[in-house]
């Protein structure tokens, strides 16, 4: 099903799982980890049985940033995909979310370290689920670097102007508790059900049709670009079209007889 020595990839009914897995260095972010990454953001566009996709991370922590040396390409862990990036040297924007939006649902699940580069990718995600323990938070201005991820864009648009400041500005740390008060993620849970708890949120998205469910992100993130006047008419315009699908009939057919519904993308 694809993947790197440093991305694990599995399916578990209609959802994608993919697993940052370099446990050893807390799943700092290496060149194998990049390219499985955006190998499986193209996999879950591409397949119309995957409704939903999964991040997380192996080891008890989702992601602690950059490894320079890593992403430099020196040593064994990376040598073998220079040519990856040669060939699209954007890749490593697209697998962190900065320049790919998947327009299936993401859902993160947290534990321990999501920092620096980790709570950047956060970013592009959906859906947040963090454990108790989990920490965030971007260090980038406390060792002289820029969050460069598209943390000052994001973040100022995602949770509120001063909670994003102070956090961009001063550092620190925050504890999933914090995270959750400022609209960072939206679950948190006791440690080691992070993944568990996005599983469950996953099949109730996937319970839905998968064409109203990827209309209505797409008509979430595009109107957040528009006033609200432009908006309202982009969303007409993407969302009339869902009602005269097979998906729709079948959705009023189902709720009529009181069954579940067995939607088909059509």
């Amino acid at each position: 099903m694809g993947g790197t020595e440093h991305l694990a990839v599995r399916r578990e009914g209609a959802t994608l799982i993919l697993t940052l897995n370099r446990p050893e260095a807390k799943n700092a972010l290496s060149l194998p980890m990049l390219v499985g990454l955006y190998d499986g953001w193209v996999a879950a566009d591409e397949d119309d049985t995957i409704r939903s996709v999964v991040l997380t991370g192996a080891g008890g922590a989702f992601c602690a940033g950059m490894d320079l040396k890593a992403l430099a390409g020196k040593g064994m862990d990376g040598e073998q995909y220079r040519d990856r990036m040669k060939a699209d040297p954007d890749l490593h924007w697209k697998a962190m979310l900065r320049h790919h939006r998947p327009r299936k649902p993401v859902i993160a699940a947290v534990e321990g370290y999501c920092v620096a580069g980790g709570t950047e990718i956060l970013q592009g995600t959906d859906i947040r689920v963090a454990g108790e323990s989990a920490t965030f938070g971007l260090f980038e201005v406390k060792r002289g670097l820029f969050p460069i991820g598209g943390s000052t864009v994001r973040l100022p648009r995602q949770i509120p102007r001063t909670h994003a400041l102070e956090m961009l500005l001063t550092g620190r740390p925050y504890s999933a508790a914090e995270a959750a008060s400022i609209g960072l993620v939206g679950h948190v849970v006791p440690d080691g059900t992070a993944l568990e708890k996005a599983l469950v949120i996953a099949e109730q998205i996937n319970a839905c049709g998968p064409l109203a469910v990827e209309a209505v992100k797409a008509s979430v993130y595009e109107a957040a670009e528009m006033t609200e006047a432009d908006g309202l008419a982009a969303e007409l315009k993407r969302g009339w079209p869902i009602f005269d699908t097979a998906d729709a009939k079948e959705g009023s057919r189902a709720f009529a007889e009181k069954r579940p519904p067995e939607f088909r993308r059509a």
